[in-house]
């Protein structure tokens, strides 16, 4: 298949999210103060007395109880950014869209099937400067890693294949506690396009089954073991309730980055990719590889968002 350039982002665009992000939560909060107003007097506009009591409206206090949440939420990632000995404080995502974006196949990645099966992809489309990480497999369970994501806040989504997660079922329900999404990376880890239809569904929907049961629920996700996939595995990932194949513009491990791009850089929307090891497979351990892949992600001036937030 062959690769393409993702485009980067319009900086100017970039530069005016937070404003208009802010210009939107002005309108919300104003909104609310107004209706309230119109709620408690019967007339419409709700407009303050000037003055000191202008403070005191809805409008005003829905924006100075935000703007404490965001305060509050940044110095307890400041906290745990020093805490986890991260070399910055990530960079809070904005908002999600209130619509998702459209996904489709990225050019050379698509089957003959075209539009008609679930869509693969390594970029979402989005002019906000934010990438999304995910993490493949389940080998290695680390409660580092859950206690780490949760204080520095920092989604991610995982991929799971069964055979290395039914040893510790627990570990992964406590990971969705914590607001992860389970998606299915087959049963048993198999190179799908050496098998069968018939096989590959069994690699897919079994394990839909399997993550259903333990984990209360069916994925939308799927990505096929080591990216590889023909048209088979979309008939049989759609046929089972699979809505889209993410795949991954970087891939990260504790001592260095891999790309897909020819530029190695990031582009707003990328999939990045790692994977539950330690130790004994690679040169770190699950902290380790956070501490690097969020390094690069904010010296680049990205955040992480959630990948389900806009797929």
């Amino acid at each position: 298949m062959q690769l393409v350039r993702q485009k980067e982002e319009n900086g100017r665009a970039s530069r005016k999210a937070p404003l208009v992000l802010l210009a939107g939560l002005v309108v919300t909060a104003l909104a609310s103060g107004c209706a309230a107003e119109e709620t408690r007097t019967g007339r419409p506009g709700g407009r303050a007395a000037a003055g000191p009591q202008a403070y005191d409206n809805d409008a005003a206090r829905a924006l100075a109880g935000y703007s404490a949440q965001l305060k509050e939420a940044q110095a307890a990632r400041v906290v745990a950014a020093k805490k986890w000995k991260l070399a910055k404080v990530p960079l809070p995502a904005p908002a999600p869209p209130a619509a998702k974006p459209k996904i489709t196949n990225r050019p050379g990645f698509e089957t003959d099937g075209g539009d008609s099966l679930p869509p693969v992809f390594t970029t979402v489309p989005t002019k906000d400067r934010i990438v999304f990480l995910t993490i493949d497999d389940g080998a290695d369970k680390d409660p580092e890693l859950l206690k780490m994501m949760r204080e520095l806040r920092i989604p991610y989504s995982a991929f799971l294949s069964d055979y290395l997660v039914r040893t510790d079922y627990p570990y992964f329900k406590r990971m969705q506690g914590l607001g992860v999404t389970l998606n299915n990376h087959t049963l048993n880890h198999r190179y799908m396009p050496a098998l069968s239809y018939a096989e590959q569904r069994h690699e897919i929907c079994d394990q839909q089954d399997k993550i259903g049961k333990w984990a209360g629920k069916r994925p939308r996700l799927f990505r096929p073991p080591y990216g590889n996939y023909n048209e088979d595995t979309l008939r049989a990932a759609q046929s089972c309730g699979i809505k889209a194949v993410p795949l991954w513009a970087a891939e990260v491990f504790p001592d260095h980055m891999e790309w897909r791009e020819w530029d190695r850089d990031l582009h707003p929307g990328d999939i990045v990719l790692t994977h539950f090891r330690g130790r004994e497979d690679w040169k770190g351990t699950m902290p380790d590889m956070v501490r690097r892949v969020m390094k690069v992600i904010t010296d680049k001036g990205y955040a992480v968002a959630r990948l389900e937030d806009y797929v």
